[in-house]
């Protein structure tokens, strides 16, 4: 007797060619509608999907994570073949658009949790106490040195409770082929700009750069008066370099 849940349904999975073509049309279509479409666009071939350590890391993030194997294999898949037609990042919230089977593009939602304000203070203060960190971020590039405030406990990298998402396709897989293809789409952001890590955790990178350079001329206007032996005195400049 077959029941309700027996669902025993196979989908067609649509060629690498077929995802292209179809994706070209729903971009096409969004464009005579007066839509703009921000679509991710994969470098690689094969390997992995990201180039950056920024970008490497967040899927390697994922995979560490993730039980869904052949999704992630497909949401590869789908992001090298340009399906992922639209993704946006904003603060904790992610919206994209992505080519499938059908003519009309699947609506992929995702959420990830606010990093704690306790957190927050802990990377501002990694940030202040490296002049170099402060430096690198004011000229809008992330400081290689803090690569490991990503990944260590309470970091930028959000956990799996801190995250959900939402397909409209009618896969019930908690993780399907399209949020996959977001998920790592969303790597290929942060290839482009490692910033985007902050606005994903709900923070204003502008906002904390700023709190960063303010502690840090605090703390050195509280140490301005603090006598160091790097200093040299006047006796020792004297017998130095002979002034008299």
């Amino acid at each position: 007797m077959r029941r309700y849940w027996d669902d025993t349904t196979v989908y067609s999975q649509p060629s690498v060619a077929e995802l292209k073509e179809r994706a070209r049309e729903s971009v096409r279509r969004a464009g005579n509608k007066g839509k703009s479409f921000d679509p991710v666009k994969c470098t690689t071939k094969r390997g992995a999907v990201c180039e950056s350590w920024w970008g490497q890391a967040w899927c390697n993030n994922l995979e560490q994570y993730a039980d869904y194997a052949s999704r992630l294999d497909r949401g590869k898949g789908y992001v090298r073949s340009g399906a992922v037609i639209d993704l946006q990042i904003t603060d904790g919230h992610v919206m994209a658009k992505v080519q499938g089977r059908r003519r009309t593009p699947y609506k992929v939602e995702i959420r990830i949790g606010r990093l704690t304000e306790e957190n927050c203070q802990k990377i501002i203060d990694r940030c202040t106490s490296r002049i170099e960190s402060l430096e690198t971020l004011v000229r809008g590039e992330f400081p290689e040195e803090l690569k490991d405030i990503f990944t260590e406990e309470g970091g930028l990298f959000p956990n799996p409770r801190e995250i959900s998402f939402n397909c409209s396709c009618p896969d019930w897989a908690m993780m399907c082929k399209h949020v996959a293809a977001v998920m790592y789409g969303i790597g290929i952001r942060f290839d482009e700009n490692p910033f985007y890590f902050f606005n994903l955790r709900g923070i204003d990178p502008d906002r904390f750069i700023g709190v960063a350079l303010e502690n840090s001329v605090e703390k050195m206007l509280k140490n301005a008066d603090v006598k160091t032996d790097r200093i040299i005195n006047d006796a020792d400049m004297t017998e130095l370099f002979g002034v008299l």
